[in-house]
């Protein structure tokens, strides 16, 4: 028996709806390889996302609290942000991050996690990097757009939080339950 594999759909048309730097989204009219159309498919085009899981040289995870506006809420996150088309690639990105929000840096570091935030809507990926061994380097030096505050917790701390659905962010907890499946 021959197994049909997906296939990519052709575009027929494609429309740029808002070219903004936080909100990018076209319109394509597409069809599928069975013959059907989608009409309407909007994609939301962003620059890559980078996540830090950053452990100190004591074992404990840094983490940053802040007020996210579309959940109206304050939560806790991994250091975050995204990759500028200055930096030369996600890590230097990532250690970008770190620093400006945290003040922490060195240590060893590696690419611990790459995912989608949406695969079917959204062009980007997230770099979640370990960094182990970070210490403080600098002072904080957040954007003009960002309030945060630091928060050292142990795993222990980290993974409660989680089971108490406290990291709202999708790619955060599973970067974090990675994390602790592999560490524990």
């Amino acid at each position: 028996m021959t197994e049909n594999r997906p296939q990519k759909w052709q575009v027929l048309s494609s429309e740029y709806l808002s070219r903004k730097p936080w909100f990018t989204v076209r319109r394509e009219s597409l069809e599928l390889p069975n013959g059907n159309r989608i009409p309407d498919y909007y994609v939301l085009e962003y620059p890559d996302w980078v996540n830090v899981i950053a452990v100190t040289k004591a074992g404990k995870l840094l983490f940053v609290r802040q007020y996210r506006h579309g959940l109206g809420e304050v939560g806790v996150e991994l250091c975050a942000g995204v990759r500028e088309k200055s930096d030369p690639s996600p890590e230097a990105a990532a250690r970008r991050e770190l620093l400006e929000e945290t003040g922490y840096g060195g240590g060893k570091w590696r690419q611990f996690m790459v995912l989608s935030p949406n695969p079917a809507t959204h062009t980007n990926l997230t770099y979640t990097f370990l960094a182990q061994g970070v210490e403080p380097v600098a002072a904080p030096n957040p954007e003009a757009t960002e309030d945060l505050s630091c928060e050292l917790l142990t795993p222990g701390e980290v993974k409660e939080l989680l089971r108490r659905d406290g990291v709202r962010q999708a790619l955060m907890a599973a970067a974090l339950w990675k994390y602790l499946a592999i560490n524990n």
